[in-house]
């Protein structure tokens, strides 16, 4: 069921913002006027998340960048862009301002103050990349439920008799970086690597199967005593989202009648988990390093969505390996890493064993890492070579190990920007020592 049979049990058409209220804003400038409804698709968590991202104004404007027209300019096209993070990556989704009405109100989710539109077209937007029944698969049978507030307070022995279970979110401070829920840290530095769980080769099961040792393996190398977080999210295997406006395979998911249960647990995530191993060094025997307990793992294999750890780490060398508990069983996955100090995270390739495809990889391993900079004006703008003040320019020293033969070194520069604002930038790399080169990012102003 996509969003236009939705729209058609709703009694028709969607209504633009300026039918539905005379003076439309996009946000309020009171920062505490938070309040949601949820409406009559059961979106609750969906809800939880909006309210969270309205309080990180970083995220915010992440989400639903800023500087569009709106209904006040004269620009205004009756359409706004929006953003979704999608396994790994932000995906643009522009949707126009007609909203689903019954009776002249709206019928899904909104703002407690009714001027407000935020929040239905966000919605809107991530509906129309996974289809309004991926919001609610039963939704048609819950479209004469009554809208209920978004947020409400329980006593404490009430909450945990009616509740089983808590999601909780880490807190992103101003600059989008993530910080500790247990000692408010922030988790200054971060790695991610995509990987996958294929049958007769990498999808080992868990640590009970002789063929364990057999799933993705990761190095992650801690170069300082940190706070570690290492987060697996796997890939919804079922539904494939087509972002240009619907979702595929749901035509027949009000027949289906699919509880929220069925669908999540085994019908679109395997079930999960993801230990952790400390090593001497990188050559090291597998079987008596995985015969010995993990220095951190999860408790158990879940079928959720995504799982994680938490510890302190020494600095040193670690075997991290994500697996499935059935053998065999497939599945994408992507594999994070946030830390307190500076890390570095690359895959254990195995030896392929076609001849020919040897000759044609490169020999060795990779390993990534990811530094943050910006460009202050006064302070490290220094512009290009032509300018005296390029020395001020943010400098990442850059030491290459010994080791037999020449190493290969991929540097790549990217700037955060929205696509009409970026600037002319490069970098220069300077050997300064016998180990030691320089890398130099530069903006021309």
């Amino acid at each position: 069921m996509d969003e236009f049979a939705c729209f058609q049990l709703c009694g028709g058409a969607g209504t633009a913002c300026q039918d539905i209220c005379s003076t439309p804003r996009l946000f309020s400038n009171n920062l505490q006027d938070v309040q949601v409804k949820q409406g009559i698709l059961g979106d609750c968590w969906f809800l939880c998340a909006c309210v969270a991202l309205q309080k990180s104004k970083y995220l915010l404007n992440k989400v639903i960048p800023p500087g569009q027209p709106s209904w006040a300019d004269e620009s205004y096209q009756g359409c706004f862009t929006c953003r979704v993070w999608q396994f790994g990556h932000w995906v643009e989704v522009t949707i126009d301002d007609r909203l689903p009405c019954l009776g002249g109100k709206l019928c899904f989710s909104q703002c407690q103050t009714e001027d407000l539109f935020w929040l239905p077209l966000l919605e809107k937007a991530y509906a129309n990349g996974k289809g309004w029944s991926q919001l609610d698969p039963v939704v048609a049978s819950e479209l004469l439920s009554q809208i209920q507030e978004g947020e409400f307070w329980v006593d404490e022995e009430e909450f945990f008799r009616e509740f089983d279970e808590i999601t909780m979110g880490f807190p992103v401070n101003e600059e989008g970086q993530l910080q500790s829920l247990y000692t408010e840290k922030v988790l200054y530095h971060s790695q991610n690597l995509f990987g996958s769980w294929v049958r007769g080769q990498s999808a080992g099961g868990c640590r009970n199967n002789s063929s364990f040792p057999t799933n993705p393996k990761f190095w992650l190398r801690v170069c300082e005593k940190s706070e570690v977080c290492i987060a697996l999210l796997q890939k919804h295997k079922k539904y494939s989202a087509d972002w240009a406006g619907r979702i595929k395979n749901l035509t027949h998911l009000a027949e289906e009648n699919l509880s929220l249960t069925e669908g999540t647990q085994g019908k679109n995530y395997q079930a999960v988990g993801l230990h952790v191993w400390k090593v001497e060094k990188k050559r090291f025997n597998l079987p008596k390093t995985l015969s010995a307990p993990p220095v951190v793992g999860t408790v158990c294999h879940s079928y959720d969505r995504e799982v994680h750890v938490c510890c302190d780490l020494s600095p040193g060398f670690y075997l991290v390996v994500p697996s499935t508990f059935l053998k065999d069983a497939v599945g994408n996955f992507l594999l994070r890493v946030f830390s307190t100090g500076r890390i570095s995270l690359s895959e254990l390739k195995p030896p392929p064993t076609d001849a020919a495809l040897c000759e044609e990889l490169p020999a060795g391993e990779w390993e990534t890492v990811q530094l943050h900079g910006c460009w202050k004006n006064g302070q490290s703008a220094g512009g290009s070579r032509n300018f005296p003040s390029f020395h001020i320019n943010p400098c990442f020293p850059l030491s290459i190990p010994a080791g037999p033969g020449k190493s290969s070194v991929k540097v790549t520069l990217r700037q955060h920007c929205q696509d009409s604002k970026c600037r002319p930038i490069g970098f220069h790399i300077f050997q300064v020592g016998q180990l030691l080169v320089t890398l130099i990012a530069h903006c021309q102003l």
